[in-house]
């Protein structure tokens, strides 16, 4: 009875993906796999036994992470399931697991937040820690609360492999009980890293890294790092080529070459240039040709960390630029998080309020002296902004109705 249940899930799930897709309401992932869930809740489980399962979270470039190390495992002819699509709860989960072939691998994004409810069921033989920040104020818990989470993850199995960012000081605290091999992809946002999560006094920041002034945690020796555009691996001093832009794309790589060699024992030299050709990831930094003949890129942007960094890959780009925010639930309905961004890099540059809080952004806009147009619409924004070609930043819910019209 219970074969043929998670059999009928299976099938009733998958016809309803199927109706999502061709009906143009999404990947179909997500439902899918919310309706497996419904009529089998132990599916996952089920699922989760048939196959390795990695596991890659993070507040910022899971998503893009999870691609780089599925490319790298299938250039190395390696059979692959993974949830491209960026359906990262335990349905989107259990919606990829339930793919017709049976891979040798599940290379599976997770939500933060869900890590816990994944894992659990799945027992993932690696994970994949990348960072931890702020996330929109009203949407996500305190990043406190997330660490001590991952915590009890790395607790229960202390024979896990992780493989963790060691300049994260969250991400270091919650994979310490476990078996850890350490990667150095530096930490650009502090601002949610001023204490310390083992004893709650003040942490302080050197050129070695932090460390507790009060306690003995620091920053662990990494195995691996990133200097510049350069993947350390020992002696080995190795050019990270991609075609996808911007210093955080450059620690995802570098994170994913990690995995391949620490983990797949692929070599660094092969996993790069595997993700050398990777120019999409699920419609983010994809390129498209406005009415005037302009290239447009587009990018995803969805909390303070995330922001600062784009922001900063901006400073210098002969670009218009269209910042498209909205409130509704995916994005964070509370806005006060625009003021958390250093929005002072864009002085100078021509850019354009769009979204449907498009006052909000001119206003914080105004506030840190830059001049601005107003224009709600993303693409009439687009046409209104200078620059040899256009940068649109935009938040979840504008980011994924801009990939829709334009594709």
């Amino acid at each position: 009875m219970s074969r043929a249940r998670s059999q009928a899930a299976i099938t009733v799930g998958r016809l309803a993906g199927w109706a999502s897709r061709i009906t143009g309401r999404g990947a179909g992932t997500q439902v899918g796999g919310r309706i497996m869930l419904a009529i089998d809740p132990g599916l996952l489980t089920k699922l989760g036994s048939q196959d390795r399962v990695i596991c890659v979270s993070a507040t910022n470039g899971k998503t893009t992470t999870t691609r780089l190390i599925a490319d790298i495992l299938r250039a190395a002819e390696i059979d692959v399931v993974t949830n491209h699509t960026g359906a990262n709860m335990a349905s989107g989960v259990t919606g990829a697991l339930a793919a017709p072939h049976k891979p040798s691998v599940a290379v599976l994004e997770v939500d933060e937040r869900w890590l816990t409810h994944v894992v659990d069921p799945l027992s993932p033989e690696l994970l994949v820690f990348g960072n931890l920040s702020r996330d929109q104020l009203d949407r996500s818990g305190e990043v406190n609360a997330i660490v001590k989470r991952w915590r009890t993850i790395t607790e229960a199995d202390p024979t896990r492999h992780v493989i963790a960012n060691s300049s994260d000081p969250h991400v270091v605290y919650a994979s310490l009980p476990a078996r850890v091999t350490w990667v150095a992809l530096g930490i650009p946002w502090i601002h949610d890293a001023t204490t310390c999560p083992q004893c709650s006094e003040l942490l302080t920041w050197s050129d070695e890294g932090f460390k507790c002034s009060a306690c003995t945690f620091c920053e662990p020796k990494a195995d691996y790092r990133l200097d510049g555009e350069y993947f350390i691996a020992g002696e080995r001093r190795i050019h990270l080529d991609l075609s996808i832009p911007g210093t955080w794309n450059l620690m995802n790589a570098a994170l994913a070459a990690t995995v391949a060699e620490a983990h797949f024992e692929i070599p660094a030299e092969v996993a790069i240039k595997a993700m050398s050709t990777v120019e999409v990831v699920s419609g983010r930094f994809s390129k498209h040709r406005l009415d005037d003949g302009r290239e447009a890129r587009v990018i995803l942007a969805k909390n303070p960390a995330g922001w600062t960094e784009v922001l900063n890959w901006l400073n210098g780009r002969d670009a218009g630029v269209v910042l498209a925010v909205n409130a509704h639930i995916a994005d964070g309905r509370d806005t006060s998080w625009l003021y958390d961004v250093n929005f002072e890099a864009l002085q100078g540059l021509s850019v354009v309020a769009s979204g449907e809080r498009a006052l909000d952004v001119a206003v914080r806009l105004r506030y840190a002296g830059v001049e601005c147009i107003v224009e709600t619409d993303p693409l009439k924004a687009a046409l209104a902004a200078g620059g040899k070609e256009v940068d649109i930043i935009a938040s979840y819910t504008q980011f994924t109705h801009l990939t829709k019209r334009f594709w």
